[in-house]
């Protein structure tokens, strides 16, 4: 299978986005999980990893109010999606549950992962030379837990490549270097953005 025919297209991205947020509305509003439409197209039936992201959106500004994801491929794209949006609407632990009354205030984000790609160096060192700001998101997995960033965050906050490590360390549950240390696994991938 071609490398581009696992990703979706531009002309998708409002259908996803719709798969989130009437997954989001019949969960808040009904307690209900939407049933999966049939006969699908193949490509948004492989396994994806994603991720969905809400925004509230309060007098002009944007402040993050859930995000959950799978970062590895599991389950078929639109299910994936489908789960992870309620999740973030419902289980993200820093964050209370949705209520009706905050659906009109949303913005949903999707991000559609491509697969993880582990980072080989011969030194810790290399590791910022080996990542681009704006384009990988990184995953780290040691023997603390894990964490990931999406490609956009470091973008957002204004960091390096750098602080970027020093910053997935942290989601991690780590100190700021444990990229240095050897043991640590750390992994990159790209990411496809859909957001209403």
């Amino acid at each position: 299978m071609k490398r581009n025919s696992l990703k979706t297209s531009d002309r998708d991205g409002p259908f996803l986005v719709q798969v989130a947020r009437e997954a989001i509305e019949n969960y808040v509003n009904f307690g209900q999980i939407d049933k999966l439409l049939d006969n699908l197209p193949p490509h948004l039936m492989l396994k994806r990893g994603v991720f969905v992201t809400i925004n509230m959106k309060v007098n002009g500004e944007k402040f993050l109010r859930g995000c959950i994801g799978y970062p590895r491929p599991i389950l078929p794209l639109v299910e994936s999606i489908r789960d992870v949006a309620i999740k973030a609407a419902s289980e993200d632990p820093r964050f209370p549950s949705l209520s009706p009354r905050d659906l009109d205030q949303i913005q949903i984000e999707v991000n559609i992962l491509s697969a993880p790609e582990m980072i080989k160096v011969k030194k810790p060192i290399e590791y910022p030379n080996m990542v681009q700001v704006g384009r990988d998101g990184l995953m780290l997995e040691w023997s603390g837990g894990s964490g990931l960033l999406l490609p956009q965050v470091a973008e957002e906050q204004g960091w390096d490549s750098e602080d970027f490590l020093c910053n997935i360390c942290m989601k991690a549950g780590a100190s700021a270097d444990l990229w240095l240390l050897p043991g640590v696994k750390l992994y990159k991938f790209s990411s496809q953005v859909y957001s209403e």
